[in-house]
This record gives structure tokens, sequence and C-alpha cells, in this order.
């Protein structure tokens, strides 16, 4: 997932050279194996796929031609957070500057997909993005999980028999 307009130049260039290096792909020099070249291209095909969808994606967000997903799990939040952000057209600086945080700190908590993060952070960063999430599946999800789980303890005996 691109995060920044430093990530999405970087890809835009990688995705150029893949690009470049398939329309050369006719030079091979004739002394490669057939199957060593037909796989070659193909995870070039497959990487120039990904990068194009990762870049996509981030254009999409940032012309506001793509609308959020919903969260359905505490793992897909950091992704969710940072697409809000993309979205609402803010750099990392200036998500920083409205919580008063270097951009710095913004940088860190976006590589680390927000490991880092208090849930009261979290709460506050989506509260500056103006991002409304519907939980209730979520939690619906959870309190089924939770109501098994503790089922299948109740069930289990712990006296070492």
């Amino acid at each position: 997932m691109i995060k920044n307009e430093r990530q999405y130049r970087i890809t835009k260039a990688a995705a150029r050279r893949f690009s470049d290096a398939l329309k050369a792909n006719g030079t091979l020099a004739p002394h490669v194996d057939p199957s060593i070249a037909r796989a070659s291209v193909e995870a070039a095909v497959s990487q120039l796929a990904e990068l194009e969808s990762q870049i996509a994606e981030y254009e999409a967000l940032k012309s506001g031609q793509l609308e959020l997903v919903e969260v359905e799990s505490l793992g897909s939040l950091a992704d969710t957070l940072i697409k809000a952000r993309i979205a609402a057209g803010l750099s990392q600086k200036d998500l920083g500057a409205r919580l008063g945080l270097k951009e710095q700190q913004i940088q860190r908590y976006e590589e680390t997909n927000y490991a880092g993060a208090s849930l009261a952070r979290l709460i506050e960063i989506a509260n500056a993005l103006n991002a409304m999430f519907d939980t209730r599946p979520f939690l619906e999800r959870l309190l089924i999980t939770l109501s098994a789980s503790l089922v299948a303890w109740r069930g289990q005996d712990f006296r070492g028999h």
C-alpha cells in the first residue's frame, strides 16, 4: 500500500522500470533457457500488475473516487486510517499538525501500521480525520467469538485430569 507522495513517486518509477524491462524482453541473450526467460517475464508481469494496482488505488484515494472500506477487524484499522488520510487530501505533515505531532511521528505510526499507537491515539487520529466507522458488524463478530471461547473455556478441566 502506498502511504505517501514519496512512496508514490518511488512506486511509479519502479513500475516504469518493469514496463521498460518487459518491452525490452526480446533482447534476451540467445543462451538463456526458454523456461527461465518465461518465468522471468511472468514474475515481472506479476510485479508490474501489483505496482499498477497500488498506484491506481492511491490515485483514486487522492482524487476522491474511492470509497473507504468498512473496518472489518482491528487488523484492517491501520490501512483504513491511512486511506482516510489520503482521501481527505492530507499529508502526513498535515495530519501531524492537526494532532499537535511532528510529521515524523505520523510517518512512524504509518510505517508500523500504528502498532505502537494506543487506542486513545487511534481514536484521536480517527477524529482528526473526521472518520466515521460502523463498528457494529465487527463488535458483533467479536462478541460471538468471545462467547464461543468462554463456552470452550468453561468446558475444560483445569485440575490436570
